[in-house]
């Protein structure tokens, strides 16, 4: 089928199974959204939260990035990723943040990979995952002789809970956490054995 029609053919699906068929979700969300969870996922094909979690429309504020990486508080670098932080605390007053990490994931790869000094391959990718820094260099010093697929898979984790960290150093995340009006949480999808495990710092 052609790529369009894939899509086009795909909503008319959602819309008699799903949209039509429960007019109860959808109509209150015609006219705002109060979702819990903010979601931050990474854009491999893979793993969908909505899919994997179940979450309906509504539900999850979702930020999708290469290796679901959140950088520290940073007004001008990072405005698109603070405003979509601030955004869901401030303003939708989300009650949970959720980081997740997943396995073979290839953003974790390639910072895993990079060495110092070498040219980077890409305009973007190699930037953003540096973000990823502190969480490569305890892995690395941790488990220095562990093979690297393992120490890829210690990162995958190890990059969630610095992002988690990250998250603290917004200031209106700050806030909301001392107010006990937000969770911060930390998951990991294992596509390969069909696992998901949650665990908070």
């Amino acid at each position: 089928m052609d790529p369009v029609e894939h899509l086009k053919s795909g909503f008319e699906k959602f819309k008699t199974d799903v949209y039509d068929a429960k007019p109860e979700l959808f109509e209150p969300l015609k006219a705002h959204q109060t979702p819990k969870y903010m979601v931050f996922a990474c854009s491999d094909s893979r793993v969908c939260p909505s899919l994997t979690l179940g979450l309906q429309p509504g539900e999850a504020f979702a930020v999708r990035n290469i290796a679901s990486l959140v950088p520290a508080y940073d007004k001008t670098k990072y405005a698109c990723v603070g405003s979509a932080i601030e955004y869901a605390v401030s303003a939708l007053k989300v009650e949970v943040i959720v980081v997740i990490g997943h396995s073979r994931c290839g953003g974790i790869k390639a910072l895993l990979s990079l060495q110092d000094g070498a040219p980077d391959t890409f305009h973007f990718v190699e930037d953003w995952v540096r973000v990823g820094s502190p969480a490569k260099a305890k892995v690395q010093a941790e488990h220095a002789s562990a093979p690297f697929a393992d120490q890829c898979s210690f990162l995958e984790k190890e990059a969630v809970n610095m992002s988690l960290e990250n998250l603290k150093s917004y200031p209106f995340v700050k806030e909301a956490l001392e107010k006990g009006t937000l969770k911060l949480v930390g998951a990991h999808y294992d596509f390969v054995d069909g696992k998901f495990e949650t665990w908070e710092l």
